[in-house]
């Protein structure tokens, strides 16, 4: 857990909402979770698609809410600047690097090309062993499948061991990811 006393989930999810009702749902039950759990929520301070879904359930439930945006995304991410901690960063490096140094846990919703970008970085940290926080793919209606697939086939083409599908927990639901997020912070 961080100084802060607070268990801290970081939330990487897509500033559109998709095309399935499912992911939006999945991000405000998360947003919900987080509050009733009494954690704080890391995310990248968007107003839009599922990150404001996430950031504002969170909020409605009582969540303390941490938001890092870089300058040039405020206006197409619509900062959301009601947040208990409101960051605002150079580029997106220091944004996700602001972003996991305030966080115990990494969750990736459902998203685009930056959803991707995050968890690849996150991912390939814990695989030069910089860090042992977890992450979890929320893989509502196997959104996910395809990732969790071509990361078998970077193992089965050699380019990385098997001890990387370690570091990733796919999980179906809001309900057993919180109870995975229970048991990783004891």
């Amino acid at each position: 857990m961080l100084s802060n006393g607070i268990f801290s989930v970081c939330v990487f999810c897509g500033s559109r909402n998709g095309n399935n009702p499912a992911y939006t749902a999945a991000a405000q039950e998360l947003g919900s979770s987080i509050a009733d759990q009494g954690w704080r929520l890391v995310y990248g301070a968007g107003d839009v698609g599922l990150m404001g879904a996430v950031a504002r359930f969170a909020q409605d439930a009582g969540a303390e809410t941490f938001g890092v945006i870089p300058v040039h995304l405020l206006k197409r991410e619509v900062g959301k600047r009601d947040l208990s901690k409101f960051i605002v960063t150079e580029n997106m490096h220091e944004r996700k690097k602001v972003m996991f140094m305030n966080c115990d846990a990494i969750v990736v919703l459902p998203g685009g090309a930056g959803s991707l970008d995050e968890f690849f970085e996150v991912l390939t940290w814990r695989q030069l062993g910089l860090h042992q926080k977890p992450i979890y793919l929320l893989n509502i209606d196997g959104y996910w499948d395809k990732l969790l697939d071509l990361l078998d086939h970077v193992i089965e083409s050699g380019f990385a061991d098997e001890s990387m599908k370690s570091y990733v927990t796919s999980v179906d639901d809001v309900a057993t990811l919180t109870k995975a997020l229970l048991d990783a912070r004891s």
